[in-house]
């Protein structure tokens, strides 16, 4: 049996418009609103590199440069920050851009996330890869792709990161999977997925998909290629994904951590508040402010 390539590559999807944050978004991309002192997709980013990941390939569209500009270092500003004393307030980006390898590539329409995804086919080839989209932050002990890393080479099969959730009403805004049992703590093998389904039908289980996160072999481009468009005429990873688990094995792991959407104004509002709440100094400057308001 030939030896199992490492999965040293990633692909973050960010060409997606972020009308919900409109005007704020019309010359900055989604993925860069900050939460504090960080952009989104930093978040995502830090979780790929502290996961092992070596290769980055974003999937952008034209407004996406700021993203860029972002992960690219600027020798002169770094000069300027030494020279007063502040290059401590950068110096974990650095560190992080010296970690990992950054590539682009774009998608020239907005043809869903499956679309995106095939733009990134001829940089990942047939390794294994990390699959995530821009906007899901999760906060974890253990970086969750590196969760989900650990347990790709255990199963040897594709496996996608998932939530239990108990309130049927909010598993209907979800997409929801379905699955039985497998061997280890956690671990699922899918039966299928379904996106938004009715109450009296969502997954028995309880598992959602909470953030994008995929661990992807090279057998998921031949299903993107043949997925026809879904909802809105686009076409979606999770349509090949369902497609690839009705045929072949595909797992699901019940990640430890917690997952933040920020793709609506009060989801990215929640999750600045954890992250300010972790912060002592922080905390105590806003506790009065909450307070006043709750």
């Amino acid at each position: 049996m030939p030896k199992m390539k490492k999965v040293r590559k990633g692909v973050i999807v960010v060409a997606g418009l972020g009308t919900r944050f409109l005007p704020a978004t019309k010359a900055m991309p989604k993925e860069m609103l900050p939460v504090l002192d960080k952009p989104v997709v930093q978040y995502i980013v830090e979780e790929m590199v502290a996961s092992g990941i070596k290769e980055i390939i974003f999937v952008t569209s034209s407004q996406k440069r700021a993203i860029e500009d972002h992960f690219d270092r600027d020798r002169d500003f770094e000069v300027f920050l030494k020279e007063r004393g502040k290059f401590d307030r950068i110096k974990p980006l650095v560190d992080l851009t010296s970690d990992v390898q950054f590539f682009y590539t774009r998608q020239s329409e907005p043809l869903g996330n499956g679309h995106a995804l095939l733009c990134a086919k001829d940089f990942i080839g047939d390794e294994p890869f990390a699959f995530s989209d821009g906007d899901s932050i999760i906060d974890a002990k253990v970086p969750v792709v590196k969760q989900l890393v650990k347990m790709f080479y255990s199963k040897k099969a594709p496996i996608i990161g998932v939530q239990r959730v108990e309130d049927k009403e909010f598993m209907t805004t979800k997409g929801n999977v379905f699955v039985e049992k497998a061997k280890e703590d956690r671990c699922y093998k899918v039966k299928k997925f379904v996106e938004k389904p009715s109450v009296k039908n969502v997954s028995p289980h309880g598992l959602i998909i909470g953030g994008m996160r995929y661990i992807f072999t090279k057998e998921i481009w031949g299903y993107l290629e043949k997925q026809k468009k879904g909802r809105g005429g686009e076409v979606w990873v999770a349509d090949a994904a369902n497609a690839m688990a009705k045929k072949k094995p595909f797992y699901a792991y019940e990640y430890k951590g917690e997952y933040f959407d920020t793709g609506n104004k009060t989801a990215l509002l929640k999750a600045t508040l954890h992250f300010a709440m972790k912060d002592e100094q922080i905390k105590k400057d806003i506790k009065p402010v909450l307070e006043m308001y709750c």
